[in-house]
């Protein structure tokens, strides 16, 4: 029992807390404040800077809203930052409603309301440009809230999170709020170096506990259970004592193993059941069980999750389509998980959020089959949707009346869309490149939706079973955390000169050396050195037991690798000799030749039929015919050596290869004529003299090898093995030393090539110190093609255009097609063409340049959206537009919201008076209709 004096010390310690800003804040939660957001309330209060790393839905938001309550009750100023603008719109809304219009402002390049609150809702890329040009609206600010800071790995825009960071004042205090990381203590020391005191919390906790599931037919297995089979929480299942992974789920999986082999071997596709089968609800049978049963369709896992009480529910499919196509499966299933009433809300808040698009583009844009699947509780989310309308499915999925959302990964980054379920349907996913396994960090991000704080007791993870799932792998998945934050910055052009001017070219390289990308480059190289030094220690023990008595063994050791050099040298050389002479040799076979052809443990002759276009060098190739009467193509990459004809067979002119009876009397000649010449008795290959024979280098390096003392070692052997060993390692530790060569100063070096590239083409003062007029030109653009817009300005490639015209040309610079668009020719509009044209000839001078300064190359221009943007701003319908252009809608908006923005800044930055009016005139142009209706997400 606590003493008096404890008891008096305690009441006093509370009187003072409930005189604090975070007590009075708290009272008007509604809700406890979690032990991380009450250690991270507190570092802001006590002025420090916090990075706060918790799960998705953990509530780290509250952070960013106490920072914003004490900026409010301190007389400071608050910005608060978000990647996208659909997240400021969001976050706008919700300020608002808590402090009232007047405190709190937006500014995202679409929307400019109530700049100069003391709050105001931004996205990053705006305070980036704020801090470049000085903005008075600096001026008082003391909280700035980082929302989704991991932000900063993405390759695109991830510079921009670090160069706010950097260039803040320093006496603003940086709430940065970030998913959960497995390095957020290095991202944290970071902060703390360039930020000044930065309190890191870390919580892996969940609100809300996650089960994890796999759905094997229409049977729902928990992933985890302890030794007596019962189920366990997936997040923190795997780490319970004595934790496995369900025995059923293995001994399927086995089951499955076995079956394929079986399949594979003799009696392919024979006995394959497909497991019991079950009547759904209304009729229709369909696969339940075990694996080799087919798997569910879409609609049959939402009926399953709907019967399990596990709706609504989010599936990440990893293809725009796919995510179309699942609702047009669902409402063709005739799915509805709807009741009537709400069927009715839905359409009522579709069509109130819809109602300033032109109902002459309601059809093109398919509105009606959208709206049907909302009413059904049905919907897809992914980037190609118009924004208006991801928006709705947005606010009516938060609102639970959309119960089942289909939805590309993207969505695991974005807005705020909790699901009581998230299923995965596969584990692979696109990249871009190719296919490739979802990683544990991916997993945690789109798991992370699962379950709804203050809605839901618990959230599910749902992962299809298909042909080769094993789930001790999505154990696995299931388990760790392994998502590392890693920088993305780079400098990039308009950087450059916005740091020049501001703080001159050698201060700029000192900022830089201070990203996070330098800070972890160094703590690469301090884990490199210390392995150098480890190396080196090994190196010596290995010199140690490489020493003979004899004489000096590493020098030894190097005639000996000498004469391997050079009998690999001659090797080589012998070897191109033999290709050359077989290229020629084949190049001189003609129709009737009977030459051995490569290959096969037996010796089978073919005659020539005929020569075809070979592909490379090699020109035409042989067709032969066996004497089995197969008939092939060869080139010279079948032969190690000349091919010489054995004897000759006479092919009949109007010979068809393709007909069997042609090959069975052709082949019998073929084998008349080598039983006239011999048969199987031919002699054998010649086989080439060792390439080493007549070398006389060679034979000098084997003589001093032979007369070194070394040689004569009885333990020569053994020495040479340590001799191998520490070549080596040795060799290992220089790519080691080149590789901390290479990360030393990486950030200054880039920034000094790109200074070189400007001062070359004139932005920058010819010795890289000082930013000139077209410089502060190319300081207005903030594009990801910025040099090349300003080189096209500069050099007047877009003069004399019209509004359309210079539209189309700009058009070329923000869009970039999907690899699925295909690879059509494309169309210009005429008065533009050589607009485009120019603007090509000096992206390709200037990545020329570009690579000369080993600076990363700017991308191509893309013309595949010139014709539909000179057509919309034209003032052609939207059904014409789109579908000559075959975009998706919200491609094409949002393609237009980017050309906009750059037009704009076009508007502001080029010198010229006719292009400033063609661009103010062509944003008019296209931001019309559909365009204007919509803010960009």
């Amino acid at each position: 029992m606590a003493s008096p004096a404890e008891r008096y010390a305690a009441a006093r310690r509370r009187t003072e807390e409930s005189r604090t800003q975070l007590a009075q804040f708290a009272s008007t939660l509604g809700f406890d404040l979690d032990g991380f957001q009450l250690q991270a309330c507190q570092a802001l209060e006590a002025g420090r800077g916090v990075l706060v790393a918790a799960p998705t839905g953990a509530g780290k938001t509250v952070v960013g809203e106490f920072a914003v309550h004490l900026a409010l009750r301190t007389g400071r100023k608050a910005f608060y930052t978000t990647p996208i603008k659909a997240l400021s719109n969001q976050k706008y809304a919700e300020l608002a409603e808590r402090h009232g219009t007047a405190s709190v402002g937006l500014l995202t390049g679409d929307n400019s309301v109530n700049g100069e609150a003391p709050v105001v809702v931004m996205t990053t890329e705006v305070l980036r440009n704020m801090l470049y040009a000085g903005s008075p609206l600096l001026d008082g600010l003391g909280y700035v809230v980082m929302d989704e800071v991991h932000y900063l790995a993405d390759r695109s825009r991830g510079a921009v999170w670090e160069e706010v960071i950097i260039h803040l004042p320093s006496d603003v205090l940086v709430a940065s709020l970030s998913a959960t990381v497995s390095n957020a203590e290095e991202f944290g020391a970071w902060l703390d170096t360039v930020r000044g005191d930065t309190e890191v919390v870390v919580s892996e906790h969940r609100p809300v506990p996650l089960w994890q599931h796999l759905l094997v037919g229409t049977e729902l297995y928990d992933l985890f259970t302890d030794p007596a089979g019962d189920p366990l929480e997936g997040d923190e299942g795997s780490l319970v004592p004595g934790a496995i992974v369900n025995p059923e789920l293995v001994a399927m999986s086995r089951q499955q193993l076995r079956s394929d082999r079986l399949a594979a071997g003799p009696g392919r596709g024979r006995g394959r059941g497909r497991g019991p089968v079950r009547s759904r609800p209304g009729g229709g049978r369909y696969a339940a069980g075990p694996p080799g049963g087919r798997t569910p369709s879409r609609a049959q896992v939402l009926e399953v999750l709907d019967a399990a009480g596990l709706l609504p529910a989010i599936t990440f499919i990893f293809s725009r389509a796919g995510c179309d196509a699942a609702v047009g499966q669902c409402v063709a299933w005739g799915l509805r998980l709807t009741t009537p009433e709400e069927g009715r809300t839905i359409r009522a808040v579709a069509e109130e959020r819809c109602a300033e698009i032109p109902s002459s583009d309601l059809a093109v844009l398919g509105y009606w089959e959208w709206l049907d699947g909302l009413e059904r509780g049905l919907a897809a989310h992914h980037a190609g949707l118009l924004p208006v309308f991801k928006e709705t499915v947005e606010h009516l999925f938060a609102a639970g009346l959309v119960k089942a959302v289909f939805a590309t990964e993207t969505l695991a980054l974005g807005v705020n869309m909790p699901a009581r379920s998230v299923v995965l349907e596969r584990l692979v996913k696109w990249n871009g490149q190719t296919h490739v396994d979802v990683t544990p960090g991916e997993y945690t991000q789109l798991t992370g939706r699962a379950g709804r704080r203050g809605i839901d007791v618990e959230g599910h993870a749902v992962v299809l079973w298909s042909a080769g799932t094993d789930p001790e792998a999505v154990a696995g998945l299931a388990s760790r955390r392994t998502f590392p934050l890693r920088s993305s910055f780079r400098p990039t052009y308009n950087m450059a000169v916005n740091l020049v001017e501001q703080v001159g070219r050698d201060r700029a390289r000192d900022i830089l050396e201070t990203s996070f990308a330098q800070f972890q480059a160094d703590r690469a190289v301090v884990g490199q050195a210390q392995q150098i030094r480890d190396q080196q220690r090994a190196l010596d023990g290995y010199r140690q037991a490489m020493t003979c008595h004899l004489g000096d063994f590493a020098e030894y050791f190097a005639l000996r690798q000498r004469v391997g050099e050079r009998e690999k040298e001659l090797s080589r050389a012998g070897a191109a000799q033999r290709r050359a002479e077989a290229r020629t040799s084949v190049r001189r076979l003609s129709t009737g030749d009977v030459v051995r052809l490569p290959g096969g443990r037996r010796e089978v002759f073919g005659v020539v039929l005929d020569l075809v276009d070979g592909k490379g060098f090699d020109g035409p190739s042989p067709r032969v015919l066996s004497q089995d009467r197969q008939v092939r193509t060869i080139s010279a990459h079948d032969f190690t050596a000349a091919v010489e004809p054995v004897t000759r067979v006479k092919v009949p002119k109007a010979f068809n290869w393709r007909s069997p009876q042609a090959r069975r009397d052709l082949a019998s000649s073929l084998r008349n004529a080598l039983a006239r010449v011999g048969g199987g008795d031919l002699p054998p290959r010649r086989r080439s003299a060792s390439a080493g024979t007549d070398d006389t280098v060679l034979a000098d390096l084997r003589e001093q090898l032979r007369s070194h003392p070394c040689h004569g070692c009885s333990e020569r052997e053994e020495h040479a093995r340590w001799a191998v060993r520490e070549e080596k390692l040795a060799r290992d530790t220089r790519a080691l030393q080149r590789s901390i060569e290479g990360r030393t100063g990486t950030i200054a070096r880039t920034f000094d090539r790109v200074c070189d590239l400007l001062a070359e083409l004139g932005y920058l003062s010819p010795d890289g110190t000082a930013v000139t007029d077209p410089g502060r030109t190319l300081r207005r653009i903030n594009a990801e093609t910025d040099l090349l817009v300003a080189q096209c300005l500069r050099h007047g490639a877009w003069a004399g255009l019209g509004a359309a015209d210079l539209a189309a040309a700009v058009s070329t610079l923000v869009h970039e097609s999907r690899r699925d668009e295909g690879s059509g020719p494309e169309r210009i509009p005429r008065r533009a063409e050589d607009a485009i044209d120019t603007t090509v000839r000096l992206w390709s001078d200037l990545t020329d340049r570009e690579e000369h300064h080993k600076v990363p190359v700017t991308r191509e221009p893309d013309a595949g959206l010139a014709w539909a943007v000179h057509r919309w701003a034209s003032g052609h319908r939207l059904d014409a537009v789109l579908r000559e252009a075959d975009l998706a809608a919200g491609d094409f908006v949002r393609r237009c919201k980017q050309l906009v923005d750059l037009l704009d800044q076009i508007a502001a930055a080029s010198v010229d008076p006719l292009v400033r009016s063609a661009a103010r005139d062509a944003v008019d142009l296209v931001r019309r209709g559909v365009v204007a209706h919509t803010s960009l997400t």
